[in-house]
Formats: C-alpha cells, structure tokens, sequence
C-alpha cells in the first residue's frame, strides 16, 4: 500500500517546450540603405540628419563634393564630383556594392551662376550620369528634386498649373532649361523602368531661416526692384515643409509627379511690405537692358529672363500631393515669408553688433 501511494504521489518528468522551427521564425525586414546626391544642400543635410536617427535605416549613403556636418554613425560619405566623366560607372560600383535601394537626387544649384557650362554638366548630363547607374543597379525607388518654375511664367497661364502642365520656362535662361532637361530625363527613365518607384517633387520657391537662394537675395535688399505695372501673385514653400515632402516621398511609395506649395499665395506687392523693402517700379524696357548689363558685371542675383517672373503668373496646384500623398503643408506662404524675414533681421543685427564690436 505504501508504495502504491507512492507512485501515485509521484510526478511525471517535465518535458522541455518545443523550440520553434529556424523555418517558421520571424525576420526582421532588411534595413534600408538610402543614397543621396546634393548631400550638402538645404534638403540633404536634414533628410540625412533624420535619417540618422532611424531605425530602420540601417545605411546612408552622402554622395558630394564635401561631407555634410548631419553625417553620423550610419552616414558613409563618398566624394564623387557629377561632373566628372566616368562617374557613372564609379557611382554604379558604389550602389551595388552597397545594396541601395533608394536613390535621392538633389544635386541642383538654387542659384544661378556664370559658370553656365559647369552647370550644364552637373546638372543635365550629371543627371544622365546618375540614372545610368540607377537603371544599372536596378534601385527600387528614385526621387528627384525638381521645380514648379520649369512651369515658366507666361500671360496666358491659368490660375493654378497641374502637374500635366508642359514645362515651358524660358529657352534663354540655361538655369531652367538644365533642370527641365533633368526632369525629362527622369520621365523618361520611369517610363522605361516601371518596376521602379519614380517620384518627381516639384517645389516651389523655398523660404525659411536657413534659405539663401536668389529670391531670398532678391528680398534682402534695401530697395527692390519691381516691373511698372505688374504685380503677380507668388507661392513660398517653407523649409521645413520641403523637408517633409521628401521623406513622405522617401518612406512610402508615391510613383509620379508632384507639386509641393505653400499654402495661399501673396502678390508681390504684399511679398515686399512684408519683407520691410521698398519696391521701386521700373519700365520692363528699361528694366531688360539694364538687368542684362548688372547679370554680366554680377551686379545682381539672377539673369535677365527671370524678369518674367516679376510680371506674369506661374502659380502652382497641390491639390494631387494633398490627394495621393496626404501633404498638406504646415506653413503658408505668408509665414513660411515672415520665418525667412524675421531670420534675416536677426541675421543683419548680428552682422551690425559684430561690426560695431
């Protein structure tokens, strides 16, 4: 009896749990490795400083001719010049040997320069370039960083121009006319590659606390120039909005083209109250000529063909990226201005104190 309650008191041996089979374990999606040209630009330098603090990044790459200063642990800088000839293939060994999957072009000057050949190459044939060795390595996704100006001011425009809008800014002007052929490039390699995810961000003119491109150069002058007789309406996208859209662009897919604006828009008049400058008119026949004379002695920030932009319309929708994108920017363009001008004050009363120091 005693052993009988024995074995009845006694416990079976536990048995350990089953591991769970390597076939069924879950993974962790692979990290992303994002390439960047224009590293150094305005856009750059944030997108790759966010970039820096996430995740599911696991790579950056920084393609320029100098390391931007958000470069950290994930960023590896690669110091490759648009310019150069062979850069293509050189580009194309970098992308695969770093598995990139997207690719965002930002190598684009905000200001126009003299060097007009230069710029031609960086640009338009850099562009070539760039997609040589993206069609090559076969990227899953390219975003290029374009402009609503390529829209081109014109009387006849309508209100608000679309994205189906020819891009017809002026043949002249060598500034635009490398951007729309970068633009075009790019069309053209989505139609060819439609198992890529290709998005194109047309932004309008940025402003904000950081921004020196030639309309804030235009709007930090005492006095301002202005067209007798006209008084078109503009559209200021701010800094911090553009960054937005590219890493909406960058983080989910969104193939196709899009305008990215501020909200609202202001006609120049209200742009240079704002500012706190004085405008002076000026007749558009004399206007040209002398535009002309101070852009050859680089007496003025931009060539005489974006006298046109101080008389007619090239007003933007972004109605589609609201659509497909659900952007909707948090600055209008009238504070995305007041941003930029209250920075610039402070800007010239530290040059004033430093000067009286």
């Amino acid at each position: 009896m005693a052993e009988r309650r024995e074995r009845k008191g006694r416990t079976a041996p536990r048995t350990a749990a089953p591991r769970p089979s390597s076939a069924i374990r879950l993974k962790s999606p692979p990290r992303r490795v994002i390439a960047f040209t224009g590293a150094n630009t305005m856009l750059g330098r944030n997108l790759i400083g966010l970039y820096e603090e996430e995740d599911r990044v696991g790579k950056i790459l920084a393609i320029d001719v100098q390391s931007p200063p958000t470069a950290g642990a994930k960023t590896r800088f690669y110091k490759l010049d648009l310019t150069q000839p062979n850069v293509d293939a050189r580009l194309a060994e970098t992308l695969e040997a770093e598995r990139v999957d997207t690719f965002v072009h930002l190598a684009f000057l905000s200001n126009p320069t003299h060097a007009s050949g230069w710029a031609h190459e960086l640009e338009s044939v850099g562009t070539m370039h760039v997609l040589g060795a993206c069609e090559a390595h076969r990227v899953r996704k390219f975003v290029l960083r374009s402009l609503t100006a390529l829209y081109g001011p014109d009387p006849s425009n309508p209100n608000f121009l679309d994205e189906r809008r020819p891009l017809h800014a002026t043949d002249r002007s060598r500034f635009l006319r490398d951007k729309i052929e970068a633009d075009t490039q790019v069309q053209k390699f989505a139609d060819r590659r439609p198992e890529s995810v290709v998005t194109i961000l047309r932004t309008c003119t940025i402003l904000g606390p950081t921004v020196r491109n030639y309309m804030a150069r235009y709007l930090s002058r005492p006095v301002v120039p202005v067209i007798m007789g006209f008084d078109p309406l503009f559209q200021f996208l701010h800094e911090v909005d553009a960054v937005r859209a590219f890493k909406m662009a960058i983080d989910r897919d969104h193939p196709g083209v899009f305008n990215i604006v501020g909200d609202g828009v202001l006609p120049l008049s209200t742009v240079i109250r704002v500012a706190g400058r004085l405008a002076i008119p000026v007749p558009y026949f004399v206007a040209s000529p002398l535009a002309s004379a101070l852009w050859l002695a680089r007496g003025i920030e931009a060539p005489p063909t974006f006298l046109d932009y101080l008389r007619y319309l090239c007003v933007a929708d972004g109605e589609k990226a609201e659509r497909e994108m659900g952007y909707r920017p948090i600055y209008s363009t009238h504070e995305a201005l007041t941003e930029f001008v209250g920075a610039e004050r402070l800007r010239q009363l530290r040059l004033l104190r430093d000067a009286n120091a």
